[in-house]
């Protein structure tokens, strides 16, 4: 699963990776060396350096997890002023047609709730709460559907119908007649 599907690490996890780090901070104090202490834990050594930088600058503090990276943005009280307003339509909004585009419902949201998100991060939660992109569909208003029923019926098997002659024909493309 992923994270925009609210996926994740869970907290047992995120637990197990903070005590990697912590065993790590403990062996920087006692002065191992970098790739030493990967082998030990079994990370690369590249994360073991991020590691060591961050505990030099913030101590034991700086290697505690600092929770779940994917929290919502929106809460469902949030979320449900947001589906009445786009209930409302586009034009009650000032847009001059009926079309709702991510741009327009990221700033509804800025004027609803105050939240100012990405267009990416609108199209996951509208996705996340069973919203879908719509296209409308391209037809004529003056498409007569019984006419065009008629000639689906009549006129199209005529049209279908194979073009070839009845009868034997040649595969040379020089000399179509011979045989």
């Amino acid at each position: 699963m992923r994270y925009s599907e609210g996926g994740g690490l869970t907290a047992e996890r995120r637990a197990f990776r903070e005590r990697i780090r912590l065993q790590a901070g403990e062996r920087f104090a006692a002065g191992e060396k970098t790739a030493v202490i990967a082998k030990d834990l079994r990370v690369s050594v590249r994360s073991v350096e991020r590691w060591r930088r961050a505990w030099r600058e913030g101590g034991v503090e700086a290697l505690r997890s600092a929770g779940p990276a994917n929290f919502l943005t929106v809460t469902d009280a949030q979320f449900t002023v947001l589906e009445e307003e786009l209930g409302k339509g586009p034009v009650e909004h000032g847009f001059e047609d009926q079309r709702w585009t991510l741009v327009r419902v990221q700033t509804v949201l800025y004027q609803c709730c105050g939240l100012s998100l990405s267009v990416a991060t609108v199209w996951r939660l509208l996705k996340r709460h069973g919203w879908s992109w719509q296209a409308p569909a391209r037809r004529a208003l003056e498409r007569d559907e019984h006419a065009v029923e008629l000639w689906k019926k009549e006129v199209w098997p005529r049209v279908k119908a194979s073009r070839r002659r009845p009868g034997a024909g040649s595969s040379s493309r020089t000399r179509p007649d011979s045989r």
